[in-house]
């Protein structure tokens, strides 16, 4: 088996028909143990919407054919999107998506031998078509997460409905931030 760690949701609480499972439904992966500082916030959202998942090193230039396996392996496993970090040349999302019609999401990560992550992201945002990798923005392991669940959250009633929580949420808090900035003067209409 391939996956180093994983974490599983809840098993309490039905909104459709499918039974909650505690087999990963998304794979974090990085080529680096240094890319943990930035993963792990993946996980972290991950948790909070009690979405099971697992967490591993992939390397596609130290560990080539573990990146095969893993990919190919991955639907088999019970996977349903793939978490992929990178940085410098980036490799691990796009080879990984060559490996596997399951979603990818690219995280670039602002690593030592990156140009500021910029070089990360241009290798997951211009992959040939038929080979998409979703990129999000740089160091924002958080927003691969969530949207892993929006994915997720296609042909899931929970969890449609945990983020029209999650949403709300981010709106009550600007807008109290709105009315305490008003309350000291501010007008935010200016």
């Amino acid at each position: 088996m391939i996956p180093d760690a994983s974490a599983t949701a809840p098993t309490t609480g039905h909104d459709d028909d499918r039974p909650i499972t505690e087999t990963p439904l998304v794979g974090i992966i990085m080529g680096s143990k240094s890319d943990l500082k930035i993963m792990s916030a993946a996980a972290d959202a991950l948790r909070q919407f009690g979405i099971p998942y697992e967490i591993t090193l992939v390397s596609p230039h130290r560990t080539p054919h573990r990146m095969v396996e893993y990919s190919e392996s991955a639907r088999k496993r019970g996977l349903r999107v793939l978490i992929a970090g990178g940085g410098g040349a980036a490799h691990l999302p796009g080879m990984v998506a060559a490996f596997t019609t399951l979603p990818v999401i690219g995280v670039p990560i602002n690593s030592t031998l990156s140009i500021q992550g910029l070089d990360s992201i241009l290798s997951m945002i211009q992959m040939p078509n038929g080979v998409p990798v979703a990129t999000v923005g740089i160091d924002s392991a958080a927003n691969a997460a969530i949207l892993a669940v929006q994915m997720l959250a296609l042909n899931n009633a929970r969890l449609a409905d945990a983020l029209e929580k999650y949403r709300n949420t981010l709106k009550d808090r600007v807008m109290r931030t709105i009315e305490e900035l008003r309350k000291g003067g501010f007008q935010d209409d200016v």
